[in-house]
């Protein structure tokens, strides 16, 4: 285990935003992190705590005056295997993207479109973090993890976990209660690509790459320059990817602005809801390429903010305040930050 008092967190989330932790935690197994939190109850200590993955979906706005815990769990253990699928535990502390790649490289399949996602294999169960049409929980099967206040591990099932758009009963109900610290997936043996959305097809086609002849790994592929063309690395330019969710309406709202504006992008959910991209709402109100001090809305996709260097936490939010004002003007709609803001 490592434990340090006045901890530079700068490293620790993609934002690369300085903020120091007044304790930082890190443990390798689950033992280690009961007797951390057994320890604390005995001795009455009360302050405030925080679990972080790999940063990637926190943006700091002060220093944090108590203990951050972060895991160092990298297990990767078959725990059921049939004829076409399989259960993987996997620990919470492995980067989400090598898990991704292991899983490639094992011929265990599902997990292709959601490749280059930042962050670790814990959050991936928080955040129900997506792409290209694929989600966290169609995967998950269980969530293990460690109540914070009494040490007790306690599994989760996927129905438990309350999963939605972005969503889980972790960011809720269960919101600082526990630390998750392993999830189990069920992959397959058979591939079966999933490529009708956003634009894998046509990055098929220009790469003349058959489809009926392709392979896992060349989906992987595809789907990480896809992203690497869209999103910055946050280690040349600070950055938290997406930073709002896409705003899921009513087909009434979705249709008075669609007449105003009928080349809008749109996906639809159900008979009643449509799902509109907001990077494409603030793009419409000027602000994609632009900046607001160290502050920024990335040039090549309007859905991330970035720090151009030197920006505090509270230049990001700024930044985020003006965008959802114009936006609300606009459309009439209210995005919500995807990223987590710790004050």
């Amino acid at each position: 285990m490592v434990v340090k008092d006045n901890y530079s967190l700068r490293e620790h989330n993609t934002f690369g935003i300085e903020a120091k932790a007044s304790r930082f935690f890190e443990y390798t197994s689950v033992d280690e992190l009961q007797e951390f939190v057994r320890e604390r109850a005995a001795s009455g200590d009360e302050s405030p705590l925080l679990h972080i993955g790999g940063g990637s979906n926190l943006l700091f706005l002060n220093d944090f005056d108590g203990t951050v815990l972060h895991s160092r769990i990298d297990t990767i253990t078959v725990v059921d295997d049939s004829d076409d699928t399989l259960i993987v535990r996997v620990g919470a502390g492995i980067l989400w993207d090598a898990w991704v790649q292991y899983a490639v490289d094992h011929r265990w399949y599902g997990l292709e479109n959601l490749s280059l996602i930042p962050g670790e294999v814990g959050a991936s169960a928080v955040q129900n973090i997506g792409a290209y049409g694929s989600e966290a929980k169609d995967f998950i099967v269980d969530v293990e993890a460690v109540n914070l206040q009494t040490g007790e591990a306690t599994l989760f099932s996927n129905e438990d976990c309350k999963y939605g758009y972005r969503d889980s009963a972790f960011k809720h109900d269960l919101k600082g209660l526990y630390a998750v610290t392993h999830v189990h997936f069920r992959l397959s043996h058979v591939f079966c690509p999933h490529i009708d959305y956003g634009g894998i097809r046509k990055a098929l086609a220009e790469r003349a790459i058959n489809e009926s002849e392709l392979s896992a790994q060349q989906l992987r592929q595809v789907i990480i320059e896809i992203r690497k063309s869209k999103l910055p690395e946050p280690s040349e330019l600070g950055n938290a990817g997406s930073f709002f969710t896409n705003p899921i309406v009513a087909r009434e709202v979705f249709e008075a602005i669609f007449r105003r504006y009928p080349t809008m992008p749109h996906f639809d959910i159900d008979d009643e809801h449509v799902k509109i991209p907001a990077g494409w709402m603030i793009e419409q109100c000027g602000w994609k390429g632009k900046d607001l001090g160290r502050a920024g809305v990335y040039e090549k996709q309007a859905l991330v903010l970035v720090n151009r260097g030197g920006a505090t936490g509270n230049d990001i939010k700024t930044l985020c305040e003006h965008i959802q004002s114009d936006v609300k003007a606009e459309f009439g709609i209210e995005i919500v930050p995807e990223v987590n803001f710790i004050c």
